[in-house]
């Protein structure tokens, strides 16, 4: 379990007496328990009309995502190397234009759903009118508002909750409420989308074909003579993934290259060919040498040699695909992930036989 923070644990009182003291004009807020504990942020309605994010779930978020999100036959999630890599629990968006504001506002009087400020608060007709049209301060959230700043080039944000991280405590550090920001510009914030955020939510979203390599014997091998391992030229290529901001002008394009097969035999009687484990993948996406007819006793250049018989219990013979994460995005900005990973695992029977038909 994770320490609760000292200045989260205030804020989230703040947000319960907001919820409170404005219950009677309308607004709420979600997540505070009986306890005044916290609870996770909500997944929220399905959201208002269509292109119009105001009034959209906590986690609806206005990235566009394309790319080769979908590569191979079984395209699988990647498994970062780095075990303590997350990616972002949250960021800012822009949501509305100031006339989306007002409609929003205006449909809020005549009886319709409360504005999200926040992606755990919502606000009723009166602090909706009182901070964005009238131009007052309501609470922690700075100032006001004139007529939804109408005429301004620039749009109103609010925090965005990432989907698959909606359940930590991080998720509550997009909590400013709905605010402006001029055109073509980002808030100066930690949570702000910046090329960086956006490289490291496309690597969230890559999907990579499954580790299918051909083995020579495929699954019955023999003590001391060597089970070949490759795969044919094309099956393991470049994936790229863009994700872009509109309406903020960012973006990033994220690029996970495929570098070497990892090997475990799965047990310590085995030899690894090279000793490290590691087989290169080559330029045109192929992985070590197709095992010819008469070549059993000699060395591959990717494979095994089992040294032990495996018994009434077959090893465990995983395969491991690394992939280099790189990234570069708008302004200039790139950057390195940590490698991913995706392995598979097979059953390997290996038996007490020194010679092999040819």
């Amino acid at each position: 379990m994770r320490p609760v923070k000292r200045g989260k644990a205030l804020f989230l009182l703040s947000a319960a007496f907001v919820s409170l003291m404005a219950s009677a004009g309308g607004a709420y807020g979600y997540g505070e328990g009986p306890d005044m504990s916290p609870s996770p942020p909500p997944k929220g309605a399905s959201g208002g009309a269509s292109g119009n994010t105001l009034t959209a779930a906590a986690t609806t978020t206005g990235i566009k995502v394309s790319g080769n999100t979908t590569s191979g036959n079984s395209p699988k999630s990647l498994a970062p190397v780095d075990p303590n890599w997350e990616p972002p629990p949250c960021w800012y968006e822009p949501v509305a234009t100031p006339e989306q504001l007002k409609d929003g506002v205006d449909k809020l009087k005549k009886g319709g759903d409360l504005v999200p400020v926040t992606p755990s608060l919502s606000w009723g007709e009166e602090l909706m009118v009182d901070h964005y049209e009238k131009g007052k301060a309501e609470f922690d959230s700075g100032g006001g508002y004139t007529n939804y700043n109408l005429g301004k080039d620039g749009y109103f944000w609010r925090g965005v909750i990432n989907e698959s991280r909606r359940n930590e405590l991080d998720a509550w550090d997009c909590e400013r409420t709905l605010f402006w920001q001029d055109a073509n510009t980002l808030p100066a914030d930690k949570r702000a989308p910046t090329p960086g955020v956006l490289a490291a939510y496309a690597y969230d979203k890559i999907e990579v074909p499954e580790t299918e390599v051909e083995l020579k014997p495929a699954t019955r091998s023999t003590v001391n003579l060597p089970t070949w391992v490759w795969s044919d030229k094309g099956t393991f290529q470049e994936v790229q993934v863009r994700a872009e901001l509109p309406n903020a002008g960012v973006w990033a394009e994220t690029t996970a290259k495929p570098i070497a097969l990892h090997l475990n035999p799965g047990t310590d009687d085995a030899e690894i060919y090279p000793a490290s484990g590691d087989c290169e993948i080559n330029d045109d996406g192929s992985i070590g040498s197709p095992y010819a007819k008469g070549e059993a006793g000699k060395t591959p250049p990717c494979g095994i040699r089992y040294l032990r018989a495996s018994g009434g219990t077959p090893y465990q013979l995983n395969a491991s695909i690394t992939w280099q994460i790189s990234w570069e995005g708008s302004g200039g900005a790139r950057g390195d992930l940590p490698n991913g990973t995706f392995e598979t695992t097979q059953e390997m029977t290996v038996q007490e036989i020194q010679s092999i038909n040819r």
